[in-house]
């Protein structure tokens, strides 16, 4: 039988793509077609599958129907740009690009071409949220204040991929890489916000640790966003507090044991959200689009800029060093 899933080249095979890779395995809309890396034993760990390691050879020769963008951040915007100017839709991990004018460039070669351009944004597919967003929608109130806690010792998460916690790479620290998935469930119950206010805890080597971040909505609704890259455990979770007095609360990570098991589905997600879109086309919108990836951009760089120092935190020992 002919498979008519649409082919699907994946980008980066670091830490995150395990994700994608097995979504793939279980997705009705698309078929992993082609791979890319810039390392030799990884491609040949993917065997069976065809290998590139240029992503512009790759999108040249393989000629795939989308792409998957899972390479560190300071990559994004170059492996993108070479997508997109092949006419090939890109989902692209979170944040977009590195910095402001490289996602804006992004967004508008996306929406001159027609081409659609999303930003893997894996919490707004959580069951648990999705249930906590119905429920909102139906409660009859508005929402009146919002808190989103992402809460995680860094050193846990990141498959052991130094470039995490090299700003230059990672583009800042965890306001830069966990705030984006935060600003977008924010704008996922608000719609548009802004940054008001920022207090941020570096280390002594200047990555930002922690951050208390608030943002409000035109109808003045206030959120609340806390992020932490030191916590003992993993915290995420969103609480919201209905102009009449309820409460509302999603645990992300309820229901899903085990470490990071709440990715699974959220992936399923994307690529279906992904799917839809390529389908729309141009109709849907590109570049900001479905995707709020150049907002949640901006609202990162608004918080650096409004940066208020907050208390000294201390980098963590690595899992060998703390006996783990």
């Amino acid at each position: 039988m002919t498979d008519t899933r649409a082919a699907l080249g994946v980008i980066g095979l670091g830490a995150i793509s395990r994700y994608y890779l097995a979504a793939l395995e279980r997705s009705p809309h698309w078929r992993l077609a082609a791979v890319c890396d810039a390392r030799p034993e990884v491609l040949r760990e993917r065997g069976g599958v065809p290998g590139w390691g240029d992503a512009a050879a790759m999108v040249r020769e393989a000629r795939p129907e989308g792409v998957v963008v899972a390479v560190p951040n300071d990559a994004h915007a170059e492996v993108c740009r070479t997508a997109l100017a092949a006419g090939v839709p890109v989902c692209v991990e979170k944040p977009l690009a590195l910095t402001v004018a490289q996602g804006r460039e992004l967004a508008a070669l996306a929406a001159a071409s027609g081409t659609p351009l999303l930003t893997a944004f894996h919490r707004r597919h959580n069951d648990a949220f999705r249930g906590l967003r119905d429920a909102v929608a139906a409660a009859g109130s508005p929402v009146r204040r919002l808190r989103v806690r992402y809460l995680e010792r860094i050193e846990e998460h990141t498959g052991g991929e130094s470039w995490y916690l090299e700003p230059e790479r990672c583009g800042g620290g965890c306001v830069a890489d966990n705030g984006p998935n935060a600003f977008d469930l924010v704008r996922q119950l608000l719609g548009e916000v802004v940054m008001t206010r920022a207090t941020v805890g570096r280390d002594v080597e200047g990555v930002d640790r922690t951050a208390r971040l608030r943002l409000r909505a035109d109808g003045g609704a206030e959120a609340e966003v806390l992020l932490d890259w030191a916590y003992d455990g993993e915290r995420k979770d969103v609480t919201v507090t209905l102009a009449d007095g309820r409460t509302l609360y999603a645990d992300l990570l309820a229901d899903h044991p085990g470490f990071k098991g709440s990715l699974w589905h959220e992936y399923e997600g994307i690529l279906a959200e992904f799917a839809g879109l390529r389908a729309a086309g141009a109709a849907a919108g590109s570049g900001d689009g479905a995707s709020g990836g150049l907002a949640c951009l901006e609202l990162t760089a608004a918080a650096y800029a409004l940066e208020e120092a907050g208390p000294l935190t201390r980098r963590l020992p690595s899992g060998a060093e703390a006996g783990a």
